[in-house]
């Protein structure tokens, strides 16, 4: 949103924000509602009417508990190689300082391995080290992995998944969901990693129905109406890659011509310390059986225990009425300033 749009002054600008989310939050507190049935089509259209978090606690994919053991899926895979997310620290698609000494928005280097290989790394090692080659490795490409939009459109499948041989364990839509919607899933993915990985603070432009099959995911949580105070600044692209003379990875800065990226700069929002006391953080444990209803435009910070396997379903939010100006005026009424030379950056004192 073009700054020259918005004739209020910076400070009545954040008056209006900050009634806005003073309001939400004295509405609705940090409640979210518990299930313990999964919701008809009617039900979860109230949901997602309402747009509040809710966790499930009947499973989506109860049959895969006891089914996806290391050995049942190392078996199933085989020999094909997989995607994986690496990084040296655990934190892809988040605010890392460059060699440069600049902070910018990281992407992780994607390495080519076996289930079985991958399963080793992060199995044989405890759940808080990372693996034996000092590297942090996360399955979590986020690009319908399983299942892509395009799988309901056309007869024959344009996107062949890398985990064909898991697909017939895994439901390509969620039928209460896509009934109150009246949509199939964008995408469906697979997650897998141990407590090593972090999410940073973000929102998606999805409806999301995630489903834990193993471990524990830990979310915290912010509605869309605290969304401008989440600090969010504008960074240059950069992307782990591995050195051709150590075959370390080592972040190297893309093009200058290669757009910034837009991304939250709160490295911890479980820390009270540099939370902002506009912030109310909402925690939810998701645990192996359960599903959280994430509504679209949640931002949200996730860890987990341990090995942890995960399935989600991101159907595409009603972008049609006010519902996308809505949230684009949520997150800040001018653009974001740069995250580097910013003298009160959150991450840059805790990446010191």
């Amino acid at each position: 949103m073009a700054e020259n749009h918005i004739p209020l002054t910076p400070a009545a600008q954040y008056g209006v924000l900050e009634w806005i989310g003073r309001e939400y939050y004295d509405l609705n507190g940090t409640h979210y509602d518990i299930l313990n049935e999964l919701p008809s089509p009617l039900e979860f259209a109230r949901l997602v009417h309402i747009a509040r978090p809710v966790l499930i606690k009947a499973g989506q994919m109860p049959h895969l508990i006891p089914l996806w053991t290391n050995e049942y899926l190392i078996r199933r895979m085989g020999d094909r190689e997989i995607s994986i997310a690496a990084t040296p620290t655990g934190r892809a698609d988040a605010i890392t300082r460059g060699p440069d000494g600049r902070l910018y928005f990281a992407e992780p280097h994607i390495d080519k391995m076996t289930m079985g290989t991958f399963l080793d790394k992060i199995t044989s090692c405890r759940a808080e080290a990372r693996s034996a080659d000092n590297e942090v490795y996360y399955l979590q490409s986020q690009n319908g992995n399983m299942y892509t939009g395009r799988y309901f459109e056309l007869t024959s499948d344009p996107d062949p998944s890398e985990f064909e041989p898991l697909r017939e364990d895994i439901p390509s839509e969620i039928t209460w969901c896509s009934e109150a919607l009246d949509r199939c899933p964008d995408a469906v993915n697979l997650w897998i990693g141990n407590s090593a990985s972090i999410t940073s603070v973000h929102s998606d432009p999805y409806e999301n129905i995630y489903s834990v099959i193993r471990g524990a995911k830990h979310f915290t949580l912010f509605p869309p109406t605290e969304g401008w105070c989440l600090m969010e600044r504008s960074y240059p692209h950069a992307r782990y890659a591995r050195s051709p003379t150590t075959s370390r990875l080592e972040l190297v800065p893309s093009p200058p011509a290669t757009p910034e990226v837009r991304w939250s700069s709160l490295h911890d929002p479980t820390d009270s310390v540099t939370l902002p006391s506009e912030a109310h953080p909402i925690h939810i444990t998701v645990r192996a059986g359960e599903t959280l209803y994430l509504p679209a435009g949640w931002w949200h910070y996730v860890r987990q225990s341990e090995v942890t396997i995960a399935i989600n379903h991101w159907y595409d939010m009603e972008s049609r009425g006010a519902s996308w100006v809505w949230l684009s005026l949520l997150r800040g009424l001018r653009d974001p300033p740069s995250g580097n030379g910013d003298t009160l950056h959150v991450i840059d004192r805790a990446l010191r």
